[in-house]
């Protein structure tokens, strides 16, 4: 039996150390989701955590390794949240693209902290800059995939990326204020441009 394996209190070295890093992943959003990068600190995030250094760099070689690990966290949840919120949806393009926006805006919108490090912190952040660009491309492909035949595949790419590109803008200006209309109505915005797309 291995050090990882051995159990204490129920639970194996490797579940614990696995729970931390949950933990220090949590305070991260806690802190970036704030909208202050420079209070993202080693010390400040295991404060929040309630951990020990030690612990910290059990996980993370430093804190641009946290700030990545923050950032793909929430962006896999965002993408989790998307596809789940499609699986039982009538395949009709005005239901996929409700449930999509519906569940974007439910995690990232309804939760600010989870918002801002998605679409916020990567435009002040010089730890994320590189990986947000590197991401587009995952929400691209969703996009991309429900687009009609009727597109050839340079529309698929040109209407996937601008459809990207102009939800983007849409959510952060909701989220930075800047745009004060209805919740609501940001939602059904949205849907009927996805819509459009999707019936050229």
């Amino acid at each position: 039996m291995t050090n990882a394996t051995r159990t204490w209190a129920g639970t194996t070295l490797a579940d614990r150390r696995a729970i931390r890093r949950q933990q220090l992943i949590d305070a991260g959003i806690e802190l970036l989701g704030g909208g202050d990068t420079a209070a993202v600190t080693v010390r400040a995030v295991c404060r929040t955590a309630k951990l020990t250094e030690r612990y910290f760099y059990e996980s993370f070689a430093d804190r641009d390794a946290l700030m990545l690990a923050v950032y793909e966290h929430v962006a896999e949840s965002a993408r989790q949240a998307i596809l789940n919120a499609m699986v039982d949806v009538e395949p009709r393009p005005e239901a996929l693209a409700r449930a999509a926006v519906t569940a974007f805006v439910e995690l990232l919108i309804d939760d600010p902290r989870k918002g801002t490090v998605l679409l916020l912190a990567p435009i002040t952040e010089p730890a994320l800059n590189k990986r947000g660009s590197e991401l587009l491309p995952t929400f691209t492909a969703m996009i991309h995939d429900q687009l009609p035949d009727s597109y050839d595949e340079t529309d698929r790419k040109l209407t996937a990326t601008s459809l990207v590109g102009a939800l983007t803008y849409l959510f952060i200006s909701y989220l930075d204020g800047s745009l004060d209309v209805p919740r609501d109505r940001m939602i059904d915005h949205a849907v009927r441009m996805l819509v459009a797309a999707a019936s050229p």
